[in-house]
């Protein structure tokens, strides 16, 4: 397991080599889709034994790959 962020990390054996929080094999992907979902953090830490600053770290590493993303029109 490849620490990539802060408790963010990468594995190939583990979801697919998508990032998830260190530790554990809750997909970064995951947290922030169950909260866009409407559940609350503490209801996520709670579901999924995480630590309220996984679900802070989970958030930031999802902020800086929309930063580093580029979109280009469609023609």
């Amino acid at each position: 397991m490849k620490e990539i962020a802060p408790r963010i990390a990468v594995d190939e054996l583990i979801a697919a080599g998508k990032p998830v929080v260190l530790g554990t094999r809750v997909p970064v992907a995951l947290v922030v889709g169950k909260l866009a979902g409407g559940m609350s953090p503490v209801e996520v830490a709670e579901e999924y034994e995480l630590q309220p600053e996984d679900i802070l770290a989970a958030l930031s590493y999802a902020a800086h790959v929309l930063e580093e993303e580029q979109v280009g029109a469609v023609a």
